[in-house]
């Protein structure tokens, strides 16, 4: 694709950039339906950040901004207008800004994982679900996993504060629900998640007691590394449905078109057309 006067700018704003792999998927997306919009990575340090992301949206043709590492705490105070999901997250990965100036923030990281849930089959209203890891993507996935209407949610995080926390403000967004912290043991629960980083390296232990897994229950994982990780093989054998890493990622894409106001796709046409590089 040339990139003329026309091009429309999303930026993607993390540091370091060398991991990023959104532009590897937007990019040739976009060139293979003919839209004139590009994916920059701008590798943007705490200190500046602010300054960074204000700035970004004086420009005329900014689309819209992918925020990473380690943005997206901060990007929350530096939102106009902040969706319930970024309010229970306490965090932001997408931002644009609105008819009237103001920069709106959404977060889709917990929505790639429901969606690919839903995707597979998996009925969430009324569920009981666990999730093991309060860092950032286990905030989202709490979050949306909450506004897809689960009945009971369980939360589990080595720093029992991050899951207090957590709990807290899911229980003044969504009051319906029935939320837990301090217990990690997977019996009785429609959905295991691990949103923690075990499962990155050999030899790490397992977030949960598989041999607690009811051969019902569906397991989804977060860790993109290795696609089919211990606790996935370990899952896997104890007759439960799983849901890889990757799959948060690409279902998130169509969230992160829909919101920026670009034609939607699948997950299926993007992996088709993606170029990823490790």
């Amino acid at each position: 694709m040339q990139i003329n006067g026309h091009t429309e700018l999303i930026a993607h704003l993390g540091h370091p950039t060398h991991a990023f792999k959104a532009p590897m998927i937007y990019n040739p997306y976009f060139a293979s339906i003919g839209v004139n919009a590009v994916v920059v990575p701008m590798g943007c340090r705490p200190e500046s950040y602010p300054l960074v992301l204000r700035g970004l949206f004086t420009l005329d043709n900014i689309r819209g901004a992918l925020v990473t590492m380690p943005h997206k705490v901060s990007t929350v105070g530096l939102l106009d207008v902040a969706t319930p999901t970024v309010q229970v997250a306490g965090a932001c990965n997408a931002v644009k800004r609105d008819a009237e100036g103001r920069l709106v923030g959404d977060m889709f990281d917990g929505e790639g994982f429901v969606r690919g849930l839903r995707r597979k089959g998996l009925a969430l209203a009324g569920a009981r679900a666990l999730v093991v890891g309060c860092g950032g993507v286990g905030c989202a996935i709490a979050a949306s996993l909450a506004a897809a209407g689960v009945g009971a949610l369980a939360l589990f995080d080595t720093q029992a504060q991050s899951a207090d926390d957590l709990a807290g403000r899911l229980r003044t967004h969504y009051p319906a629900i029935t939320v837990t912290t301090g217990v990690k043991d997977p019996d009785g629960f429609d959905l295991v998640v691990n949103a923690t980083p075990l499962g990155m390296n050999p030899g790490d232990p397992l977030p949960v007691d598989v041999a607690r897994l009811a051969p019902g229950t569906f397991v989804g994982e977060v860790v993109m590394k290795t696609e089919m990780t211990a606790f996935l093989v370990a899952a896997q054998a104890r007759g439960c449905r799983v849901q890889i890493g990757t799959d948060m990622l690409f279902e998130q894409i169509p969230a992160y078109l829909e919101f920026f106001g670009f034609p939607t796709t699948t997950p299926e046409e993007l992996r088709a057309v993606a170029r990823l590089e490790y």
